[in-house]
């Protein structure tokens, strides 16, 4: 199994000692480093280069937005993650525009640090539902996944509830070349299946949330 590399930047050893006890029981999961302030945690990344760093935002946001453009610099593949108590909406914001992908609260529950930390990991962006919808929308515009024309097309078609046949004949393509549109799909989303992509698919494409499908048309969406 390949683990997701972890490091945090947290000033407090207790947080840090939690952390890791709850990553021991998850096997998917490693914390391979810890820093207290964010420059100490900048050299370290250098060379540990993890796929996520969680921030501690009480070091004042002002140097956490310096942390976060330099990170882009010094090691572009480490994706941050804010970890936070409470923050403002316009805050929110200003650090998904510096390259934040996800915003955790440390009130959060343990099954949500998990879901967050291992739905960044794969290069999708985490918030929470509390949080702003505003914020959620700019989330979904800003990191919708880079469908083509056609992809944007057939996934248009699965949530109408259509099966590869009919698509097939709308689009004068085979069912073949709609099967491996909806891989290509799948992997450029990370939705797990066709059910799924019918739930979720008008978000994943950047579109409004508030005309994504029902649970019942994704259900008759669902089959090959």
């Amino acid at each position: 199994m390949n683990r997701i590399t972890l490091f945090a930047c947290e000033s407090h050893p207790i947080v840090v000692e939690g952390l890791l006890r709850v990553l021991d029981r998850a096997p998917d999961l490693e914390l391979i480093g810890q820093a207290s302030t964010l420059p100490e945690a900048l050299e370290t990344i250098r060379g540990l280069r993890p796929q996520v760093i969680l921030v501690d935002q009480s070091v004042g946001l002002k140097m956490v937005f310096q942390f976060l453009s330099d990170l882009r610099s010094v090691c572009p593949d480490t994706f941050p993650v804010l970890w936070v108590q409470e923050m403002a909406e316009i805050d929110c914001f200003r650090a998904l525009q510096m390259g934040a992908r996800g915003i955790l609260r440390k009130s959060m529950p343990v099954a949500n640090v998990l879901e967050c930390v291992r739905a960044v990991a794969q290069g999708r962006i985490w918030i929470e539902n509390g949080m702003s919808s505003n914020v959620a929308g700019y989330l979904q515009r800003k990191h919708a996944p880079r469908l083509t024309p056609r992809e944007r097309e057939i996934v248009k078609h699965v949530c109408g509830g259509l099966k590869n046949k009919q698509i097939a004949e709308e689009l004068k393509i085979t069912p073949g070349t709609v099967k491996v549109h909806l891989m290509h799909i799948f992997e450029k989303t990370g939705v797990k299946d066709r059910f799924e992509l019918a739930v979720h698919g008008r978000r994943l494409s950047g579109e409004s949330a508030d005309e994504e499908p029902d649970r019942a048309r994704a259900q008759r969406a669902s089959g090959f």
